[in-house]
C-alpha cells in the first residue's frame, strides 16, 4: 500500500502549502539581518530618518508577505490533509464492508470504529503538521546556519555541542514514546468496544440491574486508557522543558562568548543580536522537527493500524469465480460432505460431513438443539462462511463460482437477530428492493403480517424508527424483517428462527403466505418449535453438527428418536 495514492489527487495543494511556508522562512531569515543593520548604523551614528523609514517600510512589507505565506501554507495544508484523510476514511469503510465475518472477528468492532475515526484523525493532523513544518523547519535551520556562520564562524562552533545533544535527547524520547502511543491506541479500542457493547445491550443491562457493574467495567477501561495516555504524554511533557533548556542554554553561551567580542570591538552589537536570533531560529527549527518526529510516533502507530485494515484480504471474495455473470434461477441447494470449524486449529467441528439436497420450490425445516450448527449451515448458502471441507452448490454450481453480489441477490435471509436501521419503515423495507413501490411494500408487509400494525401508525410507512428499531416490539421487528426479505423476491428464502417472537396464529398466516406467494422459491425455516416446521416438505434434524434424521413430520415421528423427544416435549406424548 502506498500513501502517495491519497496524495496524488491533491498534489497541487501538497506543493503549494510548503511553498507558501518557504516564503515565510525567507522573511524569517532576512529580518534579523535587517534589524542588525539598523542597530549597527545607530551605534555608528550613521542612521538617518530617511534610511530608518525606508528600512521600516521594507520590514513591514516583508512581514505582510510572510503573513500571506503563512496563511496560504496553513490554508493549503488544511485542505490537503482533510481531503487526504477523507479518502482514507472512505477506503477503510469500503474495505470493512467487503470483510467476511472472520475478518471482522480478527479486529473486533470497537477496534474498527477507532481506526476509521481516531486513527485517521491522528494521521490527518500529522500530514497537516508535516506540510507546515517539512520545509519551514529545515529552511529556517539551513538559513540560520548560513547566516550565523557568515556573521561569526568561530561563535557558530557552539552549535556543534548543542545540536548533537538535542538530537540524542530527541532520539531517546521518540524510541520511548512509540510503543506508548501504540498502547494508547489499543486502549482506545478497548474503551470503544466497552461503550458500544453497553449501549447496544442497554435493555439487557437495565433488565438485570447491572448498571453498577457496567459503570465499574467502564471505569476499568477508562482507567486503562487514562494511565496509557498519561504514560505517553509524559514523554511529550518531558520533551518541552528539555529542549527549551538546551535552546536557551545555547543562547546564554553565545551571549557570554559574544559579549567579549563586542567589548573588544571585534563584533558589532547588531551582529551579536542577529547571531542570537539565528541561534534561536536554528534551535527552534530543531525543536519543531523534534515535535514533528514525536507526533510521527503516534501517527506511525495509527498508520500501521490503518494499513492492517486496508491490507487485510477479505476471507471471502469472488476473484476466482468462474461464472461471475451467472444468477440464481432455480433455488436448488446441495451440500456435499461439508465440514466447518470456527477455530481452524480446533479438533471439534461445528459441522461434520454434511450431505444434503434441497429441491427447488420446496419448504425445508431444520430443527435441533441450540448450538448444533443450524445457523452456520444455512450461512454457507450466501457465503457468509465457506466450508473447510466439501462444497456447497446452488443450481448445480459451486457457490464460489458465483459473484458474491449475484449469489446474495438470489438469497433472502432473515437472521435470528432482527436488525433494523434508523430511518423510516419504508427506507428499511427498500433494503429488499430500492425501487419498490408503496403498493409492493404494502403487499410484502401484508404477506409478513406487518401491514396491520404499520397502518395503525400516524405516518404509516413513513414512521421513523429509532436505532435498531427499538420503538417496535420484537414481533413487529421480526415481521418487518420478513417483509424486507420478501421484497427481494429471492429464489432461496432463509428464515433463521425468525418467527420466535410472534404468536402461533400469526406464524401460521405467514407460512400460508409463503406457500402461496413463494411457491417457486426454496424456503428454509430454522426453528425451535415443531409447529413451525411440521408442514414442511422435508424436515432435517441436527445434533452436534451432524444430521441425525431427514423426512416429513410423520416419518420422523415414526423413526427418529430425537425428533420424537422434541415432539413429545412440545406437542404431548403422541407428538401430534
Amino acid at each position: 500500500m502506498h500513501w502517495t495514492k491519497y496524495m496524488k489527487p491533491y498534489k497541487a495543494w501538497f506543493i503549494l502549502g510548503p511553498l507558501c511556508m518557504i516564503v515565510e522562512v525567507i522573511g524569517e531569515v532576512l529580518m534579523p539581518l535587517m534589524l542588525a543593520n539598523v542597530i549597527n548604523a545607530g551605534n555608528a551614528g550613521t542612521l538617518t530618518v530617511g534610511s530608518s523609514i525606508g528600512t521600516a517600510g521594507l520590514m513591514i512589507l516583508i512581514a505582510l508577505v510572510m503573513m500571506a505565506g503563512g496563511v496560504g501554507g496553513c490554508y493549503y495544508s488544511a485542505k490537503a490533509s482533510i481531503a487526504f484523510a477523507g479518502d482514507i476514511r472512505n477506503d477503510l469503510y469500503s474495505r470493512i464492508q467487503a470483510f467476511a465475518f472472520g475478518n471482522i472477528d480478527r479486529f473486533s468492532t470497537g477496534s474498527l470504529v477507532t481506526r476509521v475515526t481516531n486513527d485517521v484523525t491522528q494521521l490527518q493532523n500529522f500530514v497537516a503538521m508535516v506540510m507546515r513544518m517539512a520545509l519551514r523547519a529545515p529552511g529556517m535551520m539551513i538559513g540560520g546556519v548560513i547566516m550565523a556562520v557568515r556573521l561569526r564562524p568561530s561563535l557558530a562552533t557552539v552549535l556543534l555541542v548543542s545540536v548533537p545533544l538535542l538530537l540524542v535527547v530527541v532520539g531517546g524520547l521518540i524510541l520511548t514514546g512509540f510503543p506508548r502511543f501504540q498502547e494508547m491506541q489499543n486502549r482506545i479500542d478497548h474503551l470503544n468496544s466497552t461503550v458500544q457493547e453497553n449501549i447496544t445491550n442497554v435493555r439487557v443491562v437495565k433488565s438485570f440491574v447491572r448498571e453498577k457493574d457496567e459503570v465499574e467495567k467502564f471505569g476499568r477501561a477508562n482507567s486503562g486508557l487514562k494511565n496509557a495516555a498519561a504514560r505517553a504524554m509524559r514523554v511529550m511533557i518531558f520533551m518541552q522543558p528539555v529542549t527549551t533548556l538546551i535552546m536557551y542554554g545555547t543562547v546564554v553561551a553565545v551571549t557570554w562568548l559574544g559579549h567579549g567580542l563586542v567589548l573588544g570591538g571585534e563584533m558589532p552589537v547588531g551582529d551579536l543580536s542577529a547571531f542570537v536570533n539565528y541561534v534561536i531560529q536554528i534551535l527552534s527549527s530543531l525543536v519543531m522537527i523534534t515535535f514533528l518526529l514525536m507526533f510521527s510516533s503516534r501517527a506511525l502507530a495509527s498508520a500501521k493500524r490503518i494499513r492492517q485494515v486496508l491490507e487485510e484480504e477479505p476471507d471471502l471474495n469472488d476473484d476466482q469465480a468462474a461464472q461471475k455473470d451467472r444468477k440464481v434461477t432455480e433455488g436448488r441447494v446441495e451440500f456435499r460432505h461439508v465440514s466447518f470449524r470456527y477455530y481452524k486449529n480446533s479438533e471439534d467441528s461445528v459441522l461434520e460431513d454434511i450431505s444434503l439436497t434441497l429441491e427447488p420450490g420446496s419448504t425445508v425445516g431444520i430443527i435441533g438443539s441450540t448450538g448444533c450448527g443450524k445457523s452456520t449451515l444455512v450461512s454457507m448458502i450466501p457465503r457468509l462462511y465457506d466450508p473447510d471441507e466439501g462444497e456447497v452448490l446452488v443450481d448445480g454450481v459451486n457457490v464460489k463460482d458465483y459473484s458474491l453480489y449475484n449469489l446474495r441477490e438470489g438469497v433472502g435471509m432473515v437472521l435470528q437477530k432482527n436488525v433494523l436501521f434508523s430511518g423510516s419503515i419504508a427506507e428499511n423495507l427498500r433494503w429488499g428492493d430500492e425501487n419498490a413501490t408503496e403498493e409492493e411494500m404494502r403487499q410484502a408487509a401484508a404477506f409478513a403480517q406487518a401491514d396491520k400494525f404499520v397502518s395503525t401508525f400516524a405516518d404509516q410507512y413513513e414512521t421513523e424508527l429509532d436505532k435498531g428499531g427499538n420503538n417496535l416490539s420484537g414481533g413487529q421487528k421480526q415481521r418487518l424483517c420478513i417483509a424486507r426479505a420478501l421484497l427481494k423476491k429471492p429464489k432461496i428464502l432463509i428464515l433463521d428462527d425468525s418467527t420466535s417472537a410472534v404468536d402461533t396464529a400469526t406464524e401460521a398466516q405467514i407460512r400460508h403466505a409463503f406457500a402461496n406467494e413463494l411457491a417457486g422459491s426454496t424456503k428454509i425455516i430454522i426453528a425451535q418449535r415443531i409447529s413451525s416446521v411440521m408442514e414442511a416438505d422435508q424436515i432435517i434434524v441436527m445434533n452436534e453438527g451432524r444430521i441425525t434424521g431427514i423426512g416429513t413430520h410423520q416419518e420422523l415421528l415414526a423413526s427418529n428418536t430425537e425428533y420424537q423427544e422434541i415432539a413429545e416435549s412440545q406437542l404431548g406424548r403422541k407428538g401430534a
